[in-house]
């Protein structure tokens, strides 16, 4: 009965800002023969198109504020929806200045917040020109995060937020998330949450997966994308 298999991208296909593999395109074009395929992504979309090495498939970005629709006859995504929403960019600041201050992430390199052009944040609790080796040092297991991300959740009320990257909190203004993504998608399209599945990594408490995960839709979990042929082989 599954008609639309959708993807998250970093973890699930390919590692973090990699070029998507040359095996894992080939699972992509096994599917492909059998389900509508979709990617589910946190960016933009052509910044996911690009690193999926211009696979010919339709993007939803920004957690839904973006979405790109593949056009066969023109080779490329077309970009039918990129929403831009407001962000109050001085309330934002205070709040992560508070919560810097209470928890002791006082030092930091670059800014202390990200503000992204459709009106998602970043929080970067090292910064944002923190060397690489330091962000990934700081919470490997995310558990400094998760003690906070409650009331992470709660300052930051009028956003979904996730525990984002390495050393990071990632902001999108509700209700945009890859749930309500996912499903404006099927509604659009008349595809009922039992003719999807979503095949992602990030399913752990604040995980940008998570929202479908915990959901009506079907779901496969990702440990290993170097594997992915044989998460989904059930589909294939």
């Amino acid at each position: 009965m599954i008609k639309l298999v959708a993807f998250d991208l970093d973890g699930t296909l390919t590692q973090h800002k990699t070029p998507i593999s040359d095996e894992n395109r080939a699972v992509l074009d096994r599917l492909a023969e059998k389900y509508t395929l979709l990617m589910v992504g946190a960016g933009q979309c052509m910044r996911i198109y690009k690193q999926m090495r211009e696979y010919p498939i339709d993007i939803i970005g920004n957690y839904g504020l973006q979405y790109a629709r593949y056009d066969e006859k023109a080779g490329a995504p077309i970009i039918e929806r990129d929403l831009v929403l407001p962000c109050d960019r001085e309330s934002v600041t205070a709040r992560v200045e508070m919560l810097r201050n209470k928890y002791g992430f006082t030092e930091y390199a670059g800014e202390s917040v990200e503000f992204h052009p459709s009106g998602c944040v970043t929080f970067p609790v090292l910064g944002t020109e923190a060397k690489i080796e330091d962000k990934l040092a700081f919470d490997p297991d995310r558990s400094k995060r998760r003690k906070i991300y409650d009331e992470v959740c709660e300052v930051f009320s009028e956003y979904v937020v996730f525990v984002g990257g390495s050393s990071s909190f990632d902001m999108a203004p509700k209700p945009y998330d890859k749930y309500y993504a996912l499903s404006k998608y099927c509604e659009e399209r008349g595809i009922a949450h039992s003719e999807a599945v979503f095949v992602g990594d990030d399913y752990g408490r604040g995980g940008n997966d998570e929202s479908v995960f915990v959901s009506d839709f079907g779901s496969i979990k990702v440990d290993d994308y170097t594997k992915l042929g044989e998460y989904v082989k059930e589909l294939l």
